[in-house]
Parts: C-alpha cells; sequence; structure tokens
C-alpha cells in the first residue's frame, strides 16, 4: 500500500472529498514565494511527490481564483523550483501571485501504479474492518518515514491511527468509497 502526496481538494467538498458545486477539484502541488530575477520568473515551494512534472506548457492555477497560467519553463534551485508563466516577464507581473498556493486539476493526473492511491483520493473513504465493523472516516494521511499513516476519525471525534501496511490495509475500493483494514491488536 503506498500513496502519493499532493495535498487536498482546495474546492468545498463533502464528507467524501468530492467538490459540492460539480465543479473540478483543485488540488495544491506548490506555493509561489518571491520574484527571482528580472524576467518574471517565481520561486515555488514544493508541495508534491511529483515535481518532475512541472514542464513546459502545462496548465496550472495560481490562488483561490485559480487563476489559470500557462508554464512556459521550469526548473531546480534547491530546495525550491523556478517557474515561468507565459505572458509574465517583469517581476511587477507576477508580483500579485507571491505567497499564492499553485493547483493543478485533479483530472489532469496520470493514473498511478496498481495499489498506489494519491492522498486525495483517501480522504473521506469510509474505513471498516474486516469483521465489518465501521470505524469511521479517513480524515488526514501522515507522512513517516517508514510508511504512511492514517487516521481514522469516528463519529464521536475518536482517532484510530492506522499504518499504511500490507498486513493492515486490505482492500481500498475507490469506486465503493470504501477501505477494509484489519487494525492492529495489541498484547500485554
Amino acid at each position: 500500500m503506498k500513496s502519493r502526496r499532493i495535498i487536498p481538494p482546495a474546492t468545498p467538498t463533502d464528507e467524501t472529498g468530492s467538490p459540492l458545486t460539480g465543479e473540478p477539484v483543485f488540488l495544491v502541488v506548490g506555493k509561489l514565494r518571491r520574484p527571482h530575477g528580472l524576467n518574471g520568473d517565481l520561486l515555488m515551494e514544493v508541495l508534491t511527490d511529483f515535481p518532475e512534472r512541472m514542464r513546459q506548457d502545462r496548465q496550472l492555477f495560481i490562488g483561490e481564483a485559480h487563476v489559470p497560467v500557462v508554464l512556459e519553463k521550469s526548473r531546480v534551485h534547491p530546495p525550491f523550483l523556478i517557474l515561468k508563466f507565459r505572458g509574465y516577464d517583469t517581476p511587477e507581473a507576477v508580483a500579485e501571485f507571491r505567497n499564492s498556493a499553485v493547483y493543478v486539476r485533479a483530472d489532469s493526473l496520470p493514473p498511478l501504479p496498481e495499489g498506489e492511491y494519491y492522498h486525495h483520493q483517501l480522504v473521506g473513504l469510509r474505513v471498516v474492518a474486516e469483521d465489518g465493523r465501521e470505524l469511521g472516516i479517513l480524515t488526514e494521511v501522515l507522512e513517516t518515514g517508514a510508511n504512511d499513516v492514517y487516521i481514522v476519525t469516528d463519529g464521536d471525534g475518536k482517532e484510530v491511527l492506522l499504518p499504511a501496511i500490507r498486513e493492515v490495509i486490505l482492500e481500498v475500493d475507490l469506486a465503493a468509497k470504501t477501505m477494509r483494514v484489519r487494525p492492529q491488536t495489541w498484547q500485554d
């Protein structure tokens, strides 16, 4: 079981993570910082596992208003990426984007290999134990060094932590919006 980091949807959603208004779901992939140089370049803090997808002609959306821009070029400037948007050729032209989130449309993401999921696909799933008990809703994914940890919250606000390992996560059914798990038991 492996999940990939992309920040959860920015549009208003219901408890399943689906948009309330039928509009596309936008996912944060970075945060713009300050202009860099004199040609309209911007430093971007990377918030995705896939910075290599920031390629020429990629459509991005900036800020809460989701202003569409087209990526003219990008290059690595550790720990940032430097982005240049088509039609924005001066530091003054990009100044309005400072400290804005950079989004992509969720429906533009490529599929992952079998058994791998984007975090936004998992958040909102109904989690059920293998014996049929309802455990709650997956509300957050924590990234740790070894494996992700899923936080499942029940109706009373109680949280259960589930390591994202094969022995615990038995089945993910995105169509049914469910995850079947075998919670770990601890012996004294």
